[in-house]
């Protein structure tokens, strides 16, 4: 809550930035999953309510993940943090089967894509944060609408390496490269957006200064406050209720000259960094939120490539020469993905170095298998899941995969 008169200082907030994306947390490896939900005609299903319902009825998931949903009804389960990949894709795969098999209890399924190319859906989350959010975005075009409420994401979370700076350059180069290759949303308003990735491109195009990526120059941690301070501030929270500024408001300035509700304080600037949105956001680790949600089972794919390829030492000192400079290469990736000849070519380099890696890393066989299986497939052939979806709408108009199969109850 702002206060009357001014308490933070500039430095006082440098620390408070710094300290929540760099500062010393446990290492370990988290994966959030997105989906939108169906019914048994494949119509897609927002009500919070209904879908919660089906899945609280056993209890807790297997592992305890978390449970949310997105303005738009999207269904949403994040991991609690496990030691390395391995283990958390495991408690990621036991958590989403067991809610996929709740949900088919209720009659429903999941659908893995990047966008719903359907009609855009009301915003069923009716909190005070989502409705200044709806009035912030809306007065910068159509971008935040469809983000809150057609977009749903697979996100990796990868703790620190002891050379920070280091590991975050070469995430900020991998990233577009892993993105491409990965490309699920090509579809929008009923018909292909040009885009082989049309979530990363309406993040791109929704606000930069809140959604560009951070690293532009050396440093993790000074290059991310300086973000944080220069970014627009969205809200103020003041009682019950979120209020967008009426003039735009740098979090540097608010500091600097206050604003009619109050002065921020530490608690303020904490909030102002959970309304940004880079495709890598530090947070205590590395939040990777720069890939569509995907089916299964090349979303299990696409977390082991991207953890192995930041997390295994070996790997990293492999490509981090290879992948330098892709970091300028964000909106090739959302428009070509692996088309684009560069990106094409890096994703091969990628995964050919992340293939050996797997086994020590302590992946299983048929992880292994299937890793091989997508490079072949798509990889090798400079192919996305976005072809096969724009294959299939020019076909049969079809907009959106097959929701996953529905897993027979136990007992």
């Amino acid at each position: 809550m702002p206060t009357l008169r001014a308490r933070l200082s500039i430095a006082d907030a440098c620390t408070v930035i710094g300290d929540a994306g760099f500062g010393a947390r446990p290492p370990g490896v988290g994966l959030e999953l997105e989906w939108f939900v169906v019914d048994a005609a494949g119509r897609r299903v927002v009500d919070p309510a209904r879908i919660g319902a089906a899945l609280d009825i056993d209890g807790p998931l297997p592992h305890h993940s978390r449970i949310t949903f997105e303005p738009g009804g999207q269904l949403e389960i994040s991991t609690l943090p496990s030691p390395d990949g391995p283990r958390a894709l495991a408690v990621a795969e036991a958590d989403a089967l067991e809610a996929r098999t709740r949900l088919g209890v209720a009659g429903l399924a999941v659908v893995g894509v990047g966008c719903d190319a359907g009609a855009l859906q009301p915003r069923v989350i009716d909190e005070p944060r989502y409705r200044a959010m709806d009035t912030y975005f809306d007065a910068l075009g159509a971008a935040g609408a469809t983000m809150m409420r057609s977009t749903a994401s697979l996100q990796v979370n990868v703790g620190y390496a002891p050379d920070v700076d280091a590991q975050w350059e070469y995430a900020h180069d991998l990233a577009p490269v892993v993105a491409a290759m990965f490309a699920n949303s090509p579809l929008l308003d009923g018909r292909p957006s040009g885009w082989q990735t049309t979530r990363l491109a309406t993040w791109a195009a929704l606000d930069p200064p809140r959604t560009r990526p951070v690293a532009t120059a050396p440093g993790a941690r000074n290059t991310w406050i300086q973000y944080a301070l220069d970014a627009p501030v969205m809200l103020i929270r003041a009682n019950d209720d979120c209020t967008v500024p009426s003039e735009p408001l740098t979090l540097r300035a608010w500091i600097h000259d206050g604003h009619a509700l109050g002065h921020p304080t530490e608690d303020d600037v904490a909030y102002h960094l959970t309304t940004l949105f880079p495709p890598i956001r530090p947070r205590g680790w590395l939040e990777l939120r720069m890939l569509d949600a995907l089916p299964e089972p090349w979303w299990h794919i696409a977390a082991a490539v991207t953890v192995t390829a930041l997390a295994d030492a070996a790997t990293r000192d492999r490509l981090a020469p290879i992948v330098a400079g892709a970091r300028d290469l964000w909106l090739d990736a959302a428009w070509h993905g692996v088309h684009h000849p560069v990106l094409g070519a890096l994703a091969t380099e990628v995964v050919d170095a992340v293939i050996p890696a797997l086994a020590p890393s302590g992946y299983d066989a048929t992880l292994i298998g299937r890793t091989e299986e997508f490079a072949a497939d798509y990889v090798h052939r400079h192919r996305s899941l976005a072809d096969d979806l724009l294959d299939a709408w020019t076909a049969h108009g079809t907009l959106a995969p097959p929701p996953e199969a529905v897993p027979a109850a136990a007992g």
